[in-house]
């Protein structure tokens, strides 16, 4: 009998990368069906915070008796532009009953999806619903986080079959390439976030920005209190993980499973840190929830359920395939390679913008955050008084919204995935003037005239019983307090000077201005 086979050296080089590849690359092909589960749960839930968003505050702010109503917007479009330049449901009837209405159904169709939904219907429903609010939300909807959530549930559409009713029940597989692009989504999302900082404000590169964000930023959470009182050290290793993350970690998402894994959970715990760390809207947790598509079922079959993982092996055991979805997916991917190219082009240009559309349909677009840091916090105070004369009135009591700092003594609060967007809004007003900010005059105007759906807006009215006579707004620094001087407040402030001048519902320049916008009734 002979003797067994000796290995060469080459069989043992074929060994090792047999072994790589099972330890690296996943050895089969990697299955989807759990990350797609995974996926447009979370998507619902965001889907499902944006509708209550608009079904909550969409009165007070786009109403027809809101801050900026919808109705005036599509009556600009219809006399200036085109249905294809702001693509919307509302271009043909923006009035409150179909705001409002419309608001209700996409969260009820979000909440189904949630609970297991799975159909491409529903989520092109959700999608071209939450556009045509984007395009007649106006600044109150102009955020990156708007664009980011068309973009992607955009393509999640193409990861649902069509006549799909439950998950895990049917046996069309996620298509890779749509997985792909999602991955490709994400590094857009972060990588051209990492560029934009490096370009921008010097804090960025000398690693400091974080010494002024946490108290700077648009709406500080209870967190934010704390990790402001760090030592510097501390702040400029938060810099040095922002960067790793965003502009290191980012290539990882095409590389073998074991590394991408790492990197994606790299992502999602520095998304988490966001979320605690401040109040920055569903942005954080849209983005964690495109992270989901950088793992794959190889991992969530360690962490979800028996029944689940039997259920996925049965239909990997017998997949279905669709022509009609492969030549709709190669459809979409051509579509988002040739889009892409403007995104690719304003990351490589030394004018990067952020948070930019391409398209009407917001398919592929440009992101970015905080490429400048302030170093003051300036705050906008709204007062009212019933005093018949403004100039010798005493007592002024101060309006508050939401989150908002407003009262030195009130804690920070932690509203995310929600978002007040008046809170947000007033923020960025108090980097310029009132004059140059219809929206916040006629918020003026609407307290003044005690506008039921406007004051809903705010979390304390002073004048409950009826509106004051006067109002006006002063602009205040606001730096938090530090730990240990003894102090029960969050913040303290110091009066920088006026923001509006006391006005009243018969001042002829505040009648005069809000006719210049067309923001009066007749």
């Amino acid at each position: 009998m002979g003797s067994p086979p000796v290995p060469s050296a080459g069989d043992s080089d074929q060994a090792d990368v047999r072994e790589w590849r099972a330890g690296w690359l996943g050895g089969q092909p990697p299955s989807y069906r759990l990350t797609r589960f995974v996926f447009l749960r979370g998507l619902a839930l965001i889907y499902a915070v944006a509708f209550a968003i608009l079904w909550r505050q969409g009165p007070g702010l786009i109403g027809s008796r809101g801050l900026l109503p919808a109705e005036r917007f599509v009556a600009r479009v219809h006399n200036a532009g085109s249905f294809l330049d702001y693509p919307s449901l509302f271009y043909w009837n923006a009035s409150d009953t179909a705001l409002n209405g419309l608001a209700l159904f996409g969260l009820v169709l979000a909440l189904l999806v949630l609970a297991g939904l799975e159909n491409a219907v529903a989520m092109f429903a959700l999608w071209a619903l939450y556009l045509s609010y984007c395009h007649v939300g106006q600044i109150f909807w102009g955020y990156g986080w708007e664009i980011l959530l068309l973009e992607t549930g955009f393509l999640a559409i193409f990861l649902c079959p069509l006549r799909g009713l439950r998950p895990l029940a049917n046996r069309l597989a996620p298509s890779p390439v749509v997985i792909w692009l999602l991955r490709w989504l994400l590094f857009r999302v972060l990588f051209g976030a990492g560029l934009i900082k490096l370009r921008g404000d010097p804090c960025w590169r000398d690693l400091t920005c974080l010494v002024h964000h946490y108290e700077t930023q648009p709406v500080p959470s209870p967190a934010s209190w704390w990790l402001h009182q760090a030592p510097i050290w501390f702040h400029r290793l938060g810099v040095l993980f922002n960067h790793f993350v965003e502009l290191i970690a980012t290539f990882a998402l095409f590389a073998p499973r074991r590394i991408r894994h790492v990197a994606a959970g790299a992502m999602i715990g520095f998304q988490l840190l966001l979320i605690v760390s401040g109040n920055l809207s569903f942005l954080n947790w849209l983005t964690l929830v495109v992270c989901v598509c950088a793992l794959d079922d190889s991992l969530y079959s360690r962490v979800l359920p028996a029944p689940m993982r039997a259920a996925v092996e049965r239909l990997d055991a017998a997949p279905s395939q669709s022509g009609a979805h492969t030549v709709a997916v190669a459809i979409l991917a051509s579509v988002v390679g040739v889009l892409s190219i403007g995104p690719v082009l304003n990351m490589l240009s030394p004018r990067q913008a952020m948070n930019q559309s391409f398209d009407p349909l917001h398919l592929v677009n440009t992101y970015g955050a905080f490429g400048s840091v302030g170093r003051v916090r300036n705050e906008i105070v709204l007062q009212g008084t019933r005093e018949a004369v403004a100039e010798t009135a005493r007592d002024w009591r101060e309006y508050e919204l939401p989150c908002k700092p407003g009262d030195v003594r009130r804690r920070p609060c932690l509203v995310t995935p929600y978002h007040y967007r008046l809170d947000w809004q007033m923020w960025f007003a108090a980097m310029s003037d009132a004059e140059s900010e219809p929206w916040f005059v006629h918020l003026v105007y609407k307290l003044l005239a005690g506008e039921r759906d406007v004051v809903r807006l705010l979390a304390k009215n002073p004048f409950a019983g009826a509106p004051p006579r006067f109002v006006r707004a002063e602009l205040h620094q606001y730096r938090f307090t530090r730990l240990g001087d003894g102090s029960s407040a969050y913040y303290q402030r110091t009066r920088i000077g006026s923001y509006m001048d006391p006005v009243s519902l018969q001042s002829p320049a505040l009648l005069r201005y809000l006719r210049g916008y067309g923001l009066l009734r007749r």
